[in-house]
Order: C-alpha cells, then sequence, then structure tokens
C-alpha cells in the first residue's frame, strides 16, 4: 500500500491491486475500533463522538508523513491514546479547579452485563481516575484494550520498562482498594 495524491480528490491509500482507500473510507473502516480504544481509556463516553472526529481529523493532517499505511491501524490508536492523554490530563485540572465530579464507568461496559460487573467496572474506573495519567492509560490499554506491553510501550511512546512499572503502580492502587473493599 502507498500514499498517493490525487488532483481534486485528495489523498488516498493504494494497496497494490485493490482499490483506492480514500480518507472517508479509512473512517468507515476504523472508526469503530477507534471508538472502543477511546471508550475503554476514557471510562465514560461524554465526549466519545468529539475524540473520534479530533482523532481523524489529526490523521487527516499528518497521513503523508505514514510510513508504512499497512500500520494505519496502530498509528490511529497512538493518535487515540495521545488525544486520550490530553483530555484526562484537562479533566484532572478541571476536577481539582471544582468544574468536573468524575465520571462514571459503569457508563463503558456493555448493557449486556451483569449488575455485579457493572459496579465492578464502576469502582475500577474510579480507582483508576485518581491515579497519574499516564499509570491509568497504560494499566487500560494493557488489561482493558488487551494490548501487549510491547504495544503499550510503542502506543504510549515510551521504553518497555517505563511501561512496566505503569501497570504495575496502576495494578497494585488497584489490588490495594479493592482488596480491602471486597475482603
Amino acid at each position: 500500500m502507498i500514499l498517493a495524491r490525487r488532483d481534486n480528490v485528495g489523498l488516498r491509500l493504494v494497496r497494490g491491486d485493490e482499490p483506492e482507500a480514500s480518507l472517508d473510507e479509512i473512517y468507515r473502516r476504523y472508526c469503530r475500533y477507534v471508538a472502543a480504544v477511546i471508550l475503554r481509556l476514557r471510562g465514560r463516553p461524554d465526549d466519545l463522538d468529539d475524540l473520534i472526529q479530533d482523532v481523524f481529523v489529526e490523521a487527516a493532517r499528518g497521513i503523508e508523513r505514514l510510513r508504512d499505511p499497512e500500520a494505519i491501524k496502530g498509528w490511529l490508536a497512538t493518535i487515540a491514546v495521545r488525544l486520550v492523554r490530553r483530555r484526562l490530563r484537562m479533566l484532572r485540572l478541571k476536577r481539582f479547579l471544582g468544574l468536573d465530579r468524575g465520571g462514571d464507568g459503569a457508563r463503558a461496559v456493555d448493557g449486556a452485563a451483569s449488575p455485579a460487573d457493572k459496579v465492578l467496572l464502576g469502582e475500577v474506573y474510579a480507582i483508576l481516575e485518581r491515579l497519574p495519567v499516564d499509570d491509568r492509560v497504560a494499566f487500560a490499554l494493557h488489561h482493558i484494550e488487551g494490548e501487549t506491553l510491547d504495544a503499550v510501550a510503542r502506543l504510549s511512546r515510551c521504553s518497555l520498562a517505563t511501561t512496566k512499572r505503569r501497570i504495575a503502580r496502576a495494578q497494585a492502587a488497584l489490588e490495594a482498594t479493592l482488596g480491602n473493599s471486597h475482603e
């Protein structure tokens, strides 16, 4: 797949003998994936549509710099992680200033989940909201989104050792809090 600019049709992705894929087609193909990543990292759907749009706006601005079009899914996830991290930091500041009370993590769970699972997920997200943003993002990517440690490091743009430390801190906080409340 190569990137190609066509006069008056804009940027397209071209792969061998496959038809060209416009940015609109890329959006349709990956918007649900991007939404899932954002929702699992954020834990609340309040501004999900805005964040999805922001991811694809940023992608449109930088798609010409994408060296390997085969890696577009991971590239979009990296953009989503960066934007969610920025949004989480802003929310933390708003909470500090008393402008935001936090979210209800149970709203991020599938409606078919049991009431107990919804309560537990709400507790998990409440604890994650109190953690440093980088620890929260690393934990959510690894344990909620199911990414490998290497993928979390790549998506977070940090070393594998830093990724492991962040996940361990978050896991220790969860275990300390949930272990005490469910004994």
